[in-house]
C-alpha cells in the first residue's frame, strides 16, 4: 500500500466563506498515483472546516444564513469562550460542519455521487490556515 500526504493553504480575506477545493484535491490524487484507495481531507484548524456538498452559491447563501442563526458571531459577549479571541461563534459552527470528509478512489478518481463536491469552509478567516491531504491506497 502506498501513502501520500500534501497540505494545502487557504487565506480567505473575509471572516467568514466556503471554497471549493475539489480541483486541488483531484491535483492530489493525481500527484499521488494512487489508482484504487482512500482519501482523506481535513481541515487543520479549529475553526474551520471540510465538508461535501452541491456547488451552488444559493446554497452556499442558506448555509451561511443558517450557520450564522446557530451561532451568531456577535454579541461577542454571549460566549464565555470570548475574551482574548472573538470566535467562539467560528468553532461553535465549526462543529457543526464538520472536521473532515472521506472520499472513496476508484479507477484513479475521486468516487462522488452525483453533484458532490468538497469545499473548504472559513469561519474566522483573515490569517492561513492549512488543511491536509492524505491519500491510501494502490
Amino acid at each position: 500500500m502506498k501513502s501520500f500526504r500534501k497540505e494545502l493553504t487557504f487565506h480567505l480575506n473575509t471572516r467568514r466563506g466556503f471554497v471549493n477545493i475539489t480541483p486541488q484535491i483531484e491535483k492530489a490524487l493525481t500527484e499521488s498515483g494512487i489508482a484504487e484507495g482512500l482519501c482523506l481531507v481535513n481541515a487543520m484548524h479549529i475553526t474551520a472546516s471540510v465538508f461535501i456538498n452541491d456547488n451552488e452559491s444559493g446554497l452556499h447563501n442558506d448555509m451561511e444564513v443558517w450557520l450564522e442563526k446557530l451561532a451568531p458571531e456577535k454579541p461577542h459577549s454571549q460566549y464565555q469562550h470570548n475574551g482574548y479571541e472573538d470566535n467562539a461563534d467560528a468553532h461553535l459552527k465549526r462543529t457543526v460542519m464538520g472536521r473532515e470528509v472521506v472520499v472513496a478512489i476508484t479507477k484513479g478518481k475521486l468516487d462522488f455521487g452525483p453533484w458532490e463536491q468538497i469545499f473548504y469552509g472559513e469561519f474566522d478567516g483573515k490569517r492561513d490556515k492549512r488543511v491536509l491531504v492524505k491519500i491510501i491506497g494502490e
